[in-house]
């Protein structure tokens, strides 16, 4: 299934009331692909992560159309696009942001099997942890009890029970030191060559980026356009 952004714009109110608009940016165009690595680079503040938000079908761009092969996300009915937004997922920098501290890990886990109508067994969230090289074992923690790079691991496994097509990465290792970030980015290869998904990379480290992706972008003054070099 090919995600194509399609001449999105995005601005937040500023000021009093939020009277003022200030474009994040313009314009956006961005065809994604099956397998497909991608990239996206840019300066604190250029508009990557709200721009990570549209291609992960959680916020809606002022402008222009988020399409699923054929379908306009924004334009579906709630019950199409609950349906295909479960295959576009996102995982944040801050990984404690994807888990209620209250609850288990299993519990957590659990959850996107149940928004698609299944009751997963415990084969099912052992073999999710082991997709993403965690033991079985920290199924019965909570949140805090995992370090950085576990609890990383566990919000992709999370993102993977949803099955998605495109899987949107904000700045997943910037959190992390430099060897779990390798780990992290190895991890990452070998899910994208095992199942086929298009991942999008957001990050404001070019080297990483390019280490990574086929293809890169930089987010600058509103405008999206192809990186200086090609991975």
């Amino acid at each position: 299934m090919r995600v194509e952004a399609d001449h999105i714009s995005k601005a937040y109110g500023t000021g009093w009331m939020h009277r003022h608009l200030r474009p994040v940016f313009e314009n956006v165009n961005l065809s994604l692909r099956k397998g497909q690595r991608v990239g996206i680079v840019g300066r604190s503040g250029a508009g990557k992560t709200t721009l990570g938000l549209i291609l992960a079908g959680i916020l809606k761009p002022d402008q222009g159309r988020l399409r699923l092969g054929d379908v306009d996300l924004w334009a579906a009915k709630p019950r199409i696009r609950r349906r295909l937004g479960q295959q576009l997922q996102m995982v944040f920098q801050h990984p404690e942001s994807t888990f209620d501290p209250r609850w288990t890990l299993a519990l957590s886990l659990a959850e996107p099997f149940l928004l698609q109508g299944r009751r997963p067994a415990s084969s099912d969230l052992a073999a999710m942890l082991d997709a993403v090289d965690l033991d079985a074992s920290l199924l019965a923690r909570r949140p805090a009890q995992l370090s950085g790079g576990e609890l990383q691991r566990m919000a992709i496994a999370r993102a993977l029970c949803m099955q998605p097509k495109l899987l949107v990465l904000d700045e997943p290792t910037a959190m992390l030191d430099v060897l779990t970030q390798a780990r992290i980015i190895r991890l990452l290869e070998k899910l994208q060559k095992e199942r086929d998904i298009c991942m999008v990379l957001i990050s404001h480290d070019p080297a990483l980026v390019s280490s990574f992706c086929d293809t890169v972008y930089r987010l600058k003054a509103g405008r999206l356009n192809a990186a200086e070099y090609q991975c």
